[in-house]
């Protein structure tokens, strides 16, 4: 029965000798759940407060935690057999009769505390986990470095999300730079348009006027204007526009009207008098000849007189003045101008 050799035997302290010369007989222990209950006595131990039980506690953690992978190791690993000779089993005493150690298995004391209800070798561990024998320290290494890589990905997460969020801001910047310079490009362009259209709008006006105004003679030169000083002239300044030309180049009308005055006029030599619709007079000065009569009505373009030097004079030219329907002069270039003539 017993894996060793048996040792020799020596005489046993529970032999007949030693019970008054009567050999007591020793029956087979088959252990049964009652001989086996827990061990109930005055042995019991005083539970730990305060300082010693949280150490205990953390201790048991630690253990749980470090050496876990290790006691697991251990415990997957089959159970060794020990065996004792026969004779040794045989006179083994009764525990109860040994001294000091009966009074511990008394059944009046209360059972220990149970530190864990659970094998330090599953702390940490899911059931399913403790039952396909998964390794507590790798299974902590693992959640450890899962909780690592959750927490990396939330990082990168937000990294990326504020990532985009410049990325969508500065989009929107360029976006709306792009739609302001667009703008601005359009509302140059509508003004330029604009600005066209009025030039053109004007140009059809002043060509509309031209059809109906005209040039008081066709063939001429510019010898003094409107404003000019000098002791040629009365009043200082010289109060029309001189067209130099050739004896006898006619003069037109520059506008339909009624002639109001036809004549000699002192300085002015042979001068007529133009008065349009709107009260604006024509005067043509210094003629050779005058063609119309006071009340006739002309058209635009009609002869009126020709070119001469009469009255004071240095030279042939036509002195045209205009003047408004209060009688105050004005610059003749500039209302040729406005009508669309080109002086």
């Amino acid at each position: 029965m017993a894996s060793n050799k048996p040792a020799p035997e020596a005489p046993s302290p529970f032999s007949a000798d030693a019970f008054g010369g009567e050999e007591r007989t020793w029956e087979e222990w088959n252990p049964t759940a009652e001989s086996i209950r827990p061990v109930r006595g005055k042995h019991r131990v005083a539970k730990q407060r305060g300082l010693a039980r949280s150490s205990t506690v953390l201790g048991v953690g630690v253990i749980a935690a470090v050496g876990a992978g290790g006691m697991a190791t251990a415990q997957d690993k089959a159970p060794v057999s020990i065996s004792l000779p026969d004779s040794i089993v045989d006179n083994l005493p009764d525990a109860k009769s040994l001294p000091g150690v009966g009074t511990l298995m008394s059944d009046e004391a209360e059972p220990a505390p149970v530190a864990a209800s659970a094998p330090l070798t599953t702390a940490g561990l899911t059931t399913a986990e403790a039952q396909q024998g998964t390794d507590a320290g790798e299974a902590l290494r693992a959640r450890i470095l899962q909780q690592a890589e959750q927490q990396q990905a939330s990082a990168d997460a937000e990294a990326k999300a504020a990532a985009e969020k410049a990325a969508a801001e500065t989009a929107a910047a360029e976006a709306k730079k792009q739609q302001d310079e667009a703008e601005a490009a359009a509302a140059a362009k509508k003004k330029a348009a604009e600005e066209a259209a009025e030039k053109k709008k004007e140009a059809e006006r002043l060509a509309k006027l031209a059809a109906s105004y005209s040039l008081p003679t066709s063939s001429y030169t510019i010898s003094s204007t409107y404003g000019q000083s000098g002791a040629m002239w009365s009043s200082g300044q010289h109060t029309g526009l001189d067209f130099a030309g050739s004896t006898g180049a006619p003069l037109k009308a520059v506008h339909s009207g009624t002639i109001t005055s036809a004549g000699w006029s002192g300085s002015y030599g042979y001068r007529t008098v133009l008065q349009l619709d709107d009260g604006t007079e024509i005067w043509y000065a210094h003629q050779s000849s005058i063609d119309v009569s006071v009340g006739q009505k002309v058209t635009t373009g009609q002869t009126i007189g020709r070119m001469g030097a009469t009255g004071n004079v240095t030279g042939t030219h036509l002195h045209l003045e205009v003047r408004t329907a209060g009688g105050s002069a004005m610059d003749p270039l500039a209302w040729l101008n406005s009508k669309g003539l080109n002086v």
